[in-house]
């Protein structure tokens, strides 16, 4: 796992081969994150399904609680099969725009 830190977010880029290797070590990690927007990306060589992603459901509702912006970078074929707002985009530069967003929709009392 490796962390980089903007002013504007932190991105996590998970390094491990398996998603539920990743998930294990960012929760025993995610306090450290509780005021911060996380992006996280992923090798190529990650092995990974639509249920792989579905793991981080639980921490995304937290970073909303928390008023913070939760996105996961990744090519999908199939967005559908996630919740409406469980965010997942194919690149940095969407993600970075969701943050964005989701900031203006928080000031606005969305």
């Amino acid at each position: 796992m490796n962390i980089d830190k903007t002013s504007k977010y932190t991105r996590i880029h998970c390094t491990e081969k398996r998603i539920q290797d990743f998930i294990i070590k960012l929760d025993s990690e995610i306090k450290k994150f509780e005021k911060e927007h996380l992006i996280i990306t992923f090798s190529e060589e990650i092995n990974s399904s639509t249920r792989d992603y579905l793991l981080f459901l639980n921490i995304a509702s937290k970073k909303r609680l928390q008023k913070t912006s939760f996105i996961i970078v990744q090519k999908i074929d199939n967005t559908d099969d996630f919740p409406e707002d469980f965010n997942i985009v194919p690149t940095l530069t969407e993600a970075e725009d969701i943050i964005d967003m989701e900031s203006m929709e928080r000031e606005l009392g969305f």
